[in-house]
């Protein structure tokens, strides 16, 4: 699992000598996404796929929040009706499946949420956004590296990636 930080880079030049300097502190192309307003030319830097593009990745999750959500009302809908109907089974097994579903949903909430659409105003700007997939061992280093070499850009927070799923 990694982490994907996003940084807001005023213009390509700075968004290439960003990528080199990541790529110099052992920090693959493969985990590096540039995108921007279909108006820049991206030539040497690695482009996001259009699933990162249409940010899939942050809709996902959001169903996958909304399916849990349901999933626990319906588990508890279910607890009621086996205490209505007196099955012991059924009280314990919808039990079981709400306190999974709170466990899940009290994790979720932990996991940084950042999307495509927050940087909606730099895009129309002509800035390029920088989605970096980074190990969580390498989070503060990569973020001070790229604060101390590179003052112009601006962070814009953090999610979570799957490399096995390319998004």
């Amino acid at each position: 699992m990694y982490t994907r930080l996003y940084f807001v880079i005023p213009d390509v030049t700075h968004a290439r000598r960003l990528v080199s300097d990541l790529n110099a502190a052992g920090v693959d192309s493969a985990h590096i996404h540039a995108v921007a307003n279909d108006s820049i030319d991206l030539a040497g830097l690695p482009r996001a796929t259009h699933w990162q593009r249409r940010d899939v990745l942050h809709r996902m999750e959001h169903w996958l929040w909304r399916a849990n959500l349901v999933t626990f009302f319906l588990a508890l809908a279910g607890l009621v009706l086996g205490g209505i109907s007196g099955s012991a089974l059924l009280i314990v097994s919808m039990l079981a499946l709400a306190i999974a579903n709170l466990t899940v949903g009290i994790l979720w909430v932990q996991v940084p949420d950042t999307g495509l659409r927050e940087f909606g105003e730099a895009l129309t700007h002509q800035e390029v956004l920088l989605m970096v997939d980074v190990p969580t061992r390498r989070i503060t280093e990569i973020e001070q590296l790229v604060h101390k070499r590179h003052p112009e850009e601006v962070p814009g927070g953090r999610s979570w990636s799957v490399d096995a799923l390319g998004l």
